[in-house]
């Protein structure tokens, strides 16, 4: 990949090669140019936080000297005075640690892409101008995602930290440049939005610009488009409930996880059992057309709907050949986003889905296998 600013000689401006220009303040992959000349606009358009992960294997311990839980996830402010900041650097002192492209949405938007192949996916995020975003820039590149970073030059890219213990995942950000991203930036970009076949929007993304958030949901509804939106984490509705509430009457489609499930049923006061996923999907529902599906881990995926409601068994993976299941959320999204893009029914949608989560669990991080597998 060229260093930004730096000009490029491609051979065909049908098809991209991997490198970035610096444009008035943003990242954007020479994708981005080449596209603008083809008669096919991208059919899925992603936004979300991008960060960098900075993955290492800890003990148990390690998680309860800052507090932590073995399978959640939690915001850091590096502008505070909070300890648990120390973790960044002390990761990079674990036997193994790597940087893994990471932000939940981007890598939705990359799974989707290793189904949908090239030139079919853009994603939207902010960054800074620095070594982490040209890392973030390249993964998508070479996952064929086409992306749009609007860059915040002062402020440095945003960065997670995986705790992994055992085949759990503990996650703390610091959003850093995510933090920044303005609903302008989409204004620029306009074509590609309504050039879109749907969109899908990383719950993470809400305590950022709900108005982003909003800004494509309507777009959305005015055009007939599927929005999908991931909850991400049980703290999004707990404590950002407010923007939740402004959200969801753009969505077409939810899902979460059974944890962000009981985080839900809890932040709304439901009178229902916090395991009776299907109760708390007909809430989310309530009296529009959205379909919910839930994740639960090896436990069949929960598919809910005003139609009825079905519960699906997971695709097996010998225990021995899990890796990480860090970002196998982001990849049952992935498969189940490229499926609705190629107008697939529910059921397939969600197979294909539980099938680029097995994947992914079979890989370190959130990635797909470099050889590229049929669904």
């Amino acid at each position: 990949m060229d260093m930004p600013g730096n000009t490029a000689k491609f051979a065909s401006a049908s098809r991209l090669s991997a490198v970035t220009r610096t444009v008035a303040g943003e990242y954007r992959s020479i994708e981005r140019i080449a596209k603008a000349g083809m008669s096919e606009p991208f059919k899925l358009v992603c936004l979300g936080n991008p960060l960098l992960d900075i993955s290492a294997t800890v003990n148990a311990e390690y998680l309860e000297k800052y507090s932590l839980k073995s399978n959640d996830a939690i915001l850091v402010d590096a502008a505070g005075d909070d300890g648990r900041m120390k973790i960044f650097d002390e990761l990079l002192g674990f036997p193994g640690a790597q940087y893994v492209a990471g932000g939940a949405a981007q890598n939705t938007a990359r799974g989707a892409a290793y189904v949908l192949g090239r030139d079919q996916v853009a994603y939207f995020g902010c960054v800074g101008r620095d070594q982490f975003s040209e890392k973030l820039m390249s993964a998508n590149e070479a996952a064929g995602v086409s992306t749009f970073y609007q860059v915040e030059p002062e402020v440095s890219t945003g960065k997670c930290a995986v705790m992994i213990t055992g085949h759990d995942r503990s996650m703390v950000t610091d959003l850093g440049a995510a933090n920044h991203f303005k609903p302008e930036h989409l204004d620029k970009h306009w074509d590609i939005v309504e050039g879109a076949k749907m969109f899908y929007v990383g719950g993470f993304h809400l305590t950022v610009s709900p108005e982003a958030i909003i800004k494509l949901g309507k777009h959305a509804q005015e055009h007939g488009k599927p929005f999908v939106m991931n909850f991400s984490a049980p703290f999004i509705p707990q404590f950002f409930k407010s923007a939740l509430e402004q959200v969801l009457p753009c969505t077409t489609h939810i899902i979460a996880n059974e944890s962000e499930a009981a985080s839900y049923a809890e932040a709304f006061g439901l009178d229902c059992d916090r395991e009776d996923l299907v109760s708390i999907a007909k809430h989310v529902i309530g009296d529009s057309s959205r379909t919910v599906i839930f994740t639960h881990g090896l436990e069949p995926t929960i598919a809910v709907s005003p139609a009825g409601e079905a519960a699906y068994p997971v695709h097996p993976v010998e225990k021995e050949k899990i890796v990480d299941t860090n970002g196998a959320g982001d990849a049952f999204a992935g498969g189940f986003v490229a499926a609705l893009v190629q107008g697939k029914d529910l059921r397939t949608a969600v197979d294909m889905g539980q099938w680029l989560a097995s994947l992914s669990i079979q890989q370190f991080g959130p990635c797909y296998p470099a050889e590229k597998l049929q669904y």
